[in-house]
């Protein structure tokens, strides 16, 4: 099940983040995020043929919303973003390695709606 953000105004510049505080261990903290962002029709696809979300720029169904800036602290991953398609729900996927070396992924709906 995937968890969900606030609706965004495709005017909109803003921070979304997830943390992961509970999943991590003690002592162990983020060393790398990656954000691949999908549509539900492209969620259907296996993730690996989708396209990373990389600063500025998307792919050819997804570059109408940008990730504008990436950060992470040792606990919670952060993605600024901008712009989005009005109506159109966007499934982003926060995958994470850790210090100890284990790789997981949470996925997070957001849908862009005039405000």
């Amino acid at each position: 099940m995937a968890l969900r953000w606030p609706v965004k105004d495709p005017d909109e510049t803003l921070d979304y983040s997830v943390d992961w505080s509970r999943f991590l261990g003690s002592g162990i903290a983020i060393s790398a995020v990656t954000w691949y962002v999908k549509t539900p029709d492209q969620a259907k696809v296996d993730l690996e043929a989708g396209e990373t979300l990389t600063t500025a720029s998307g792919g050819a169904v997804t570059d109408s919303i940008q990730n504008v800036s990436q950060t992470n602290t040792d606990t919670v991953a952060t993605i600024n973003l901008g712009g989005g398609v009005v109506n159109t729900e966007y499934i982003f996927y926060c995958s994470i390695t850790d210090t100890s070396g284990s790789v997981a992924e949470r996925s997070v709906k957001i849908a862009v709606r005039e405000k």
